[in-house]
């Protein structure tokens, strides 16, 4: 069981377990500093109150960390009213993931504000850009236009927990995405040929895999599995997009741009999308076409408009 700063370290997570020292490796989503709230309250519950340590079987009590704020359909609209925001609405998640799993595989990018947001570091479906691993150019996409950052720079790939090994040398169940492991050598593509004398620029972006927006330049990913228990809208979009295009993963970054924390309200993630490349926005039961939105005037800023307690 590892926490503090150095258990976020993702490649060395993955060398550790591949080295098969332990037979389970468990490492709480927020291992930085902000766990040790966690480690607070479990101290007085155990040392104070002297309540007992309770296992819960393959699940962890954790339950996907979505520990953090939640908003109904009514408490997004009036958020975003003062925007004049334009939305559609799907009756029921079945409806919102499969019209969801719909877009992605259009090719477009999905900012994804679902249920109670994440706690830790890692967006884990609650507050996430979605798009297409397997668009060769959805990772220069995704890091200029909508994170604003670096075009070379990794994303992480969600997948479903049952479809892993098809894609990922990973046996063990990765919800908290910690673990950085290979993709299978069935999904790679071949080097080409003089790969080592070409410019670095054509080195980054040479096609790794079948998943290409996902495979880092040492056909390594850091995965997060996605398990129906603990996510059920998530789990249902992969499976509509699985349905859809015979494929069981996404790429899962955090909603928001470089130097901004993860958006957590309403009118965080609305901004965000109307101020980046996203192409559409679902919150809730509702879904917000980039096309279809009023023109963003920089001015509409955080300071005039207060967000949802």
């Amino acid at each position: 069981c590892m926490a503090g700063g150095v258990a976020l370290n993702c490649v060395a997570n993955g060398q550790l377990q591949e080295a098969g020292i332990f037979d389970k490796i468990y490492i709480q989503p927020a291992a930085g500093d902000a766990g040790g709230a966690l480690g607070a309250a479990y101290t007085a519950f155990h040392i104070y109150y002297n309540a007992p340590r309770t296992g819960t079987g393959q699940q962890d009590a954790l339950q996907g960390s979505y520990l953090g704020p939640a908003y109904s359909d009514t408490e997004i609209a009036i958020a975003v009213n003062p925007f004049n925001a334009i939305w559609q609405a799907e009756a029921g998640f079945e409806h919102i993931a499969a019209a969801s799993a719909k877009l992605v595989a259009a090719g477009n990018v999905v900012g994804w504000f679902q249920g109670r947001m994440e706690f830790g570091p890692r967006a884990l479906g609650a507050r996430s850009i979605l798009a297409d691993a397997r668009n060769p150019g959805m990772q220069k996409k995704l890091n200029l236009k909508i994170k604003q950052r670096e075009g070379f720079r990794p994303f992480a790939p969600v997948v479903l927990a049952d479809d892993v090994q098809e894609y990922f040398e990973l046996q063990e169940p990765s919800p908290y995405m910690q673990f950085v492991k290979p993709v299978k050598e069935s999904r790679r593509l071949p080097m080409p040929a003089g790969y080592d004398d070409l410019p670095l620029a054509d080195k980054l972006y040479f096609e790794r895999s079948d998943l290409p927006a996902i495979t880092h330049v040492d056909y390594s990913a850091r995965i997060q599995t996605v398990h129906k228990e603990t996510n059920a809208l998530l789990w249902e979009l992969l499976q509509s997009f699985k349905q859809l295009t015979g494929c069981a993963v996404l790429v899962n970054t955090s909603f928001n741009v470089r130097g901004e924390p993860i958006v957590n309200t309403p009118q965080e993630a609305y901004r965000c999308f109307m101020r980046t490349g996203m192409d559409y926005l679902v919150m809730g039961n509702f879904i917000f076409d980039k096309k279809k939105q009023p023109a963003w005037k920089e001015a509409n800023t955080r300071r005039q408009m207060p967000d949802l307690d």
